[in-house]
């Protein structure tokens, strides 16, 4: 659910949220304009490593539910030590992590 669509300069802010918890965790949305952080979004997916994390009360059941919307994992739940994560492709050139503690 989108909760600011605000015009600033040729960009745009716009923040999202769940429409199941209008009052979680809030995304901003923001434009890759600038040449360092082209180079460094590009470098790091090349690596495969995520550029953020979100925790997760049930990973398994998470898996599942973002699986039926046709979301695709590079790497399936996994259990590293404590943690068990997921990590994902965002179809914008990132790549998000899932985990469960």
């Amino acid at each position: 659910m989108i909760l600011d669509n605000l015009p600033v300069g040729k960009f745009r802010w716009i923040t999202l949220v769940s429409p199941e918890d209008q009052e979680g965790t809030e995304l901003l949305l923001e434009p890759n304009d600038h040449p360092a952080a082209k180079e460094y979004q590009q470098k790091i997916y090349a690596e495969g490593i995520p550029a953020t994390i979100f925790g997760v009360e049930d990973i398994k059941q998470e898996y599942e539910r973002l699986s039926e919307k046709g979301v695709e994992y590079t790497m399936e739940p996994t259990k590293m030590g404590e943690i068990t994560m997921a990590v994902f492709d965002d179809t914008c050139g990132n790549l998000l992590q899932i985990a469960q503690k």
